[in-house]
């Protein structure tokens, strides 16, 4: 089976729709960048061990068990995409999901691939 139309045709209406719920080109390269940095396994689980609150560089190396200096590098490109936000207490910097929408896209796409594989039949 290919994963192509055998007759070609355009469906106009489909494609007037799909066109007008498409998001800026300035969104779409913002989206792919964020998936991007989700990509990379150790990002993804700064970001994961973040969902149960705010934690500091030293916790967040203990947690994933990367270096410290790992982290922080990994944190910048995080915060520079608004991944993640920080603050400053005295010598410790924070960290903490920017804003709900991250949590919300990490807590769906963990549920999503915990879920069996479903088998489609072509």
């Amino acid at each position: 089976m290919t994963d192509r139309c055998e007759v070609r045709c355009v469906h106009p209406q489909a494609v007037a729709a799909a066109q007008q719920t498409m998001p800026s080109e300035d969104v779409v390269a913002g989206s792919a960048e964020m998936f991007r940095l989700l990509g990379d396994p150790g990002r993804l689980r700064l970001l994961l061990a973040l969902r149960g609150g705010e934690l500091c560089v030293c916790d967040l190396a203990a947690v994933t068990g990367a270096s410290e200096s790992s982290v922080s590098h990994s944190l910048r490109l995080l915060r520079a995409n608004r991944a993640v936000r920080s603050r400053r207490e005295g010598r410790n910097m924070y960290y903490a999901l920017h804003d709900g929408h991250i949590e919300q896209l990490l807590d769906m796409m963990t549920a999503h691939m915990g879920e069996p594989r479903d088998h489609f039949s072509d």
